[in-house]
């Protein structure tokens, strides 16, 4: 907000907010609240705003499509705004079966909310899949602390599930991966899924993430005589590092 203070007082508002007339001859700000704050943090009394004759579905796509423009939207805000724009262009008369699992690839494809937003239709679905998540679990989603990929799994299990899964979590100290949360719910719609069966699959140690750095023998050989073997080259770089370490001690201990 700081970031945008700033820039107002530099540049003034350079995309016009949105507002539609009411009835009583006053505006309803659609799109642009945090420029509207922004400006007046800045001292500002006005701001550029276009004023256009909405209904309130129009109004409700108008306010998703400018909020979810932001750089820095929550999973779960982008959850909400998605669900908003379907369930505002299903009103409108859109096609209702956009959320259809069955639907073909050709036509999600060509869905209006993901086309409108650079997304493709199973995007916007499994944003949409979210707002089925327990608050609790939806946090973790916005912290970071649970990927995107496994939160769409986690989010077809039933609440009492997500509930159990969540004490879990706590319990073990640690969130499920992409395949863990497949399998849990796998489990869950074979009617299999129980604390037992959660539990084994949550205790499973997951695989470390390697950090191994491969150099390209072809970039390498520029370097060194041809004479060099490949073990010869090994030791010369680790000198080298040896010697670039040792400088770099010596600079950070003045």
């Amino acid at each position: 907000m700081m970031e945008l203070v700033e820039s107002v007082k530099q540049f003034g508002v350079l995309v016009p907010a949105i507002a539609r007339p009411r009835e009583d001859g006053s505006y309803e700000l659609i799109a642009g609240h945090r420029r509207q704050k922004a400006c007046e943090l800045a001292g500002l009394d006005s701001m550029p705003v276009i004023v256009m004759n909405l209904d309130d579905n129009d109004a409700i796509i108008q306010m998703v499509e400018s909020n979810i423009q932001r750089e820095n939207i929550l999973p779960s805000e982008r959850a909400k705004a998605y669900k908003l724009k379907m369930e505002a262009l299903k009103r409108q008369g859109a096609r209702s079966d956009l959320t259809s699992p069955k639907i073909s690839a050709k036509f999600r494809s060509d869905d209006s909310v993901g086309d409108e937003a650079g997304v493709s239709g199973d995007t916007v679905r499994n944003y949409i899949a979210l707002n089925n998540l327990i608050p609790e679990l939806m946090e973790m989603v916005d912290e970071k602390r649970i990927a995107l990929s496994p939160a769409y799994q986690i989010a077809a299990l039933p609440k009492e599930s997500q509930e159990q899964l969540l004490d879990t979590i706590e319990s073990e100290q640690a969130t499920p991966s992409l395949s863990q949360a497949q399998r849990l719910r796998k489990l869950s719609q074979a009617g299999e899924l129980n604390e037992d069966t959660m539990l084994s699959i949550m205790m499973e140690q997951k695989k470390p993430v390697r950090n191994d750095i491969t150099l390209s023998g072809d970039k390498l050989k520029k370097y060194f005589p041809r004479s060099y073997s490949p073990k010869r080259i090994e030791e010369t770089i680790f000198k080298l590092l040896d010697v670039w370490l040792k400088k770099r001690q010596r600079e950070n201990s003045r």
